[in-house]
């Protein structure tokens, strides 16, 4: 595209560390500033490359891989705008503070003083409102959030260059036919795509699937006692899985299957997250971007997010003095913790207690990175590294694709097929290699006559 290029500061290979700079002759757009985790992740999160030349900073969703380098932006003397929907915009500050505590180490009125910079500089944009953006030598061109269905207030980005065609940033795609989120829906048309790969070698569990398989690991588990351990990301997974929680207690209390055995009104579901306790509040604060399913439950009289039996933790010991219990007693209790990779947080602690213990059941629901705990966990391992010393692995581990916040192979070409004029060019980027090579050999044969470039790739040609 003439006068167009894209640079990716992240996720060229591998799915974090997403960044990506649009430059429109002498001036770029900067889409996403995320932090680099798991093996990608190599001594501290500098920014490499100049920021004098930005613009404008726009944000797909504020998970940490998309976020995270936010602090080290400014620091590199960004003070250009912040652009992202409106909900992306009440979770970012939360977000980055809670990064801030784990990777520096800074106290609570450090964290304010920066999200005050932030806050200051963002610009909170409704869904399908076009905004207008003037370069300083007075090129001007349009950019537009649409629901991407990932997580609460995630989007893709088109962007109306200043020649009049149009690149569209994926960020990521959600997949369809969820209960709480509505499905993204493609651009009628898109010039260049530059399209996520998490999954794009996988399929996974449909959501009646996911349920289903739930059900059976708290069944068997309440038979045999033991914690669940759900490993889950305090944004976006932890929402689902209390919405699938309530549904699975309500329609089994209602049903009357257990009066033989453990009674499910009495089984705890501890969320144990002080940020995934305030991003819940924040999705039923959205409820206007709900689903139609989500909402219809809401209408019933039920409360997906914030039922009876959903027990929230915030103090540190009563966090411990919970560990120290379940170790003890072997009761079951159903336990939702960060982090989702296993890279810190609460979690931590639960591992180190109940891993040992063979009624241990952990479940892990999202992408688990090369180098994390969390994808020892996934491969099986028998020992894992915990606080710097070695614990036994004899929990039952259980990896429930169906609560990925990522489309799938399978949807992420539906995305595509959608798009009924163009793209011309594709950039395959934000996944493995394996894993972007073959969603390339899918988007060729679904669009003959474009061109598919993986990031990957590139990036080994280049070295």
């Amino acid at each position: 595209m003439e006068g167009v290029r894209i640079i990716h500061h992240g996720a060229r290979v591998g799915v974090t560390g997403s960044c990506h700079e649009i430059t429109i002759g002498n001036y770029s757009i900067l889409i996403d500033c995320g932090l680099f985790q798991g093996k990608e992740a190599n001594g501290f999160p500098d920014i490499d490359f100049p920021v004098s030349h930005i613009q404008a900073l726009l944000l797909t969703h504020c998970h940490i891989d998309h976020v995270g380098r936010l602090p080290w932006l400014l620091a590199a003397g960004y003070r250009g705008p912040i652009y992202a929907t409106e909900a992306t915009a009440a979770l970012l500050p939360m977000m980055l503070e809670d990064g801030l505590k784990i990777q520096l180490g800074l106290n609570t009125l450090q964290c304010e003083r920066f999200t005050r910079i932030v806050k200051a500089q963002i610009k909170p944009i409704p869904y399908d409102c076009h905004v207008q953006f003037i370069l300083p030598d007075s090129k001007q061109l349009s950019f537009c959030f649409r629901p991407a269905g990932h997580i609460l207030g995630s989007a893709y980005i088109e962007l109306r260059m200043p020649c009049g065609k149009s690149v569209v940033f994926s960020g990521d795609i959600g997949p369809t036919n969820t209960p709480l989120l509505v499905d993204p829906l493609p651009p009628e048309s898109a010039n260049l795509l530059v399209l996520e790969s998490t999954y794009g070698d996988k399929l996974h569990n449909s959501v009646s699937e996911r349920e289903s398989r739930l059900f059976e690991i708290i069944e068997r588990s309440l038979r045999d006692g033991g914690a669940i351990l759900v490993l889950a990301f305090s944004v976006g997974r932890t929402q689902e899985l209390l919405f699938d929680l309530e549904n699975i207690i309500s329609r089994t209390v209602q049903e009357e299957q257990t009066r033989a055995c453990f009674n499910w009104q009495q089984l705890p579901v501890v969320l144990d997250s002080p940020l995934a306790v305030e991003i819940t509040k924040q999705y039923l604060t959205f409820q206007r971007l709900w689903a139609k399913e989500a909402k219809s439950r809401l209408n019933s009289g039920r409360h997906p997010l914030s039922f009876q039996q959903c027990i929230t933790i915030n103090q540190h010991s009563d966090h411990l003095a919970l560990v120290n219990r379940l170790k003890a007693t072997g009761e079951p209790a159903i336990v939702v913790a960060a982090s989702g990779m296993c890279t810190g947080g609460r979690i931590m602690n639960y591992l180190e207690a109940l891993l040992p213990d063979s009624r241990t059941d952990v479940i892990l629901v999202g992408y688990q990175s090369e180098g994390t705990l969390g994808r020892c966990l996934m491969e099986q391992h028998k020992q894992v590294e915990l606080n710097s010393h070695r614990v036994e692995v004899a929990a039952r581990v259980h990896s429930l694709s169906g609560y990925s916040a990522h489309a799938d192979q399978f949807d992420l070409l539906k995305f595509v097929r959608g798009i009924k004029q163009g793209p011309q060019q594709i950039r395959v980027v934000h996944g493995d290699v394996k894993a972007q090579r073959a969603l390339a050999s899918e988007l060729v044969k679904l669009k003959p006559g474009c061109e598919v470039i993986v990031a990957a790739d590139e990036m080994y040609n280049l070295i």
